[in-house]
């Protein structure tokens, strides 16, 4: 094993917690009252409905949860890794520019995306590293974020049809010519640069910390990566 991925940080995600609890809550409560109705007469009542179907929620809920990796981000010194039930994306250290939590302006005013902004050296080799199934299933929940920014600069209507609809043709200005879902998840990407300066997000959802600290320790973590990771490992 490469001696820099033996120590590493590893981030829960907040919509991956309780899951086994929330599954076995909703069961208990399942079984607690079909048991009750078999050992008594007369017919279920609007109230055991109700309990009934909050449990089959739980129960779907908690299953959903455990779908989710146990981790959804890893650090290590040589790289970020970010972990999706639907596969995921590794950043180099040395790919890795900066990052901050990126802000949209609100007549004099600015608001914050819930998320953290990644700044890349080099976006080709971020690209030709995914797969199209993450790219898609990213595209997709990222979307509300990109629309927050879009919506700041498209105040009169008069957005670009390119920054609504992604194209699934894309060269890169290094000539590299993308099609498909990689191409318009490209696309996501430099227009969401255009308009914020960052190349990718990484939402406050996929971390168990704050968003700010985590930007903060992840700026630590480029300027001296082995250094941040023993001194957070020791804590």
């Amino acid at each position: 094993m490469d001696k820099h991925t033996k120590k590493r940080i590893n981030y829960r995600a907040k919509g991956a917690r309780n899951g086994i609890e929330i599954l076995i809550v909703g069961a208990i409560g399942l079984v607690f009252i079909m048991a009750f109705n078999l050992l008594r007469s007369g017919t279920i009542s609007i109230v055991e409905i109700f309990l009934v179907s909050a449990c089959l929620g739980a129960i779907f809920v908690g299953f959903l949860k455990t779908q989710e990796p146990y981790y959804s981000l890893i650090l290590s010194e040589s790289a970020i890794e970010y972990r999706h039930k639907y596969g995921g994306w590794c950043l180099s250290h040395k790919n890795f520019h900066s990052c901050g939590v990126p802000k949209v302006e609100k007549g004099l005013e600015y608001s914050e995306l819930n998320a953290v902004g990644l700044k890349l050296n080099d976006i080709d080799e971020f690209l030709m590293s995914i797969t199209p199934r993450i790219a898609g299933k990213l595209l997709i929940e990222q979307r509300h974020f990109f629309m927050q920014v879009v919506q700041n600069h498209c105040k009169n209507g008069n957005c670009p049809s390119e920054w609504l609809v992604e194209d699934t043709q894309h060269r890169s200005a290094r000539g590299i010519s993308y099609n498909g879902l990689i191409a318009m998840f490209a696309n996501r990407t430099k227009h969401l640069k255009l308009l914020t300066g960052y190349d990718l997000l990484l939402p406050a959802s996929v971390l168990d910390t704050d968003i700010w600290a985590f930007s903060a320790n992840l700026n630590k973590w480029k300027r001296e990566p082995h250094q941040f990771i023993a001194s957070q490992l020791k804590d």
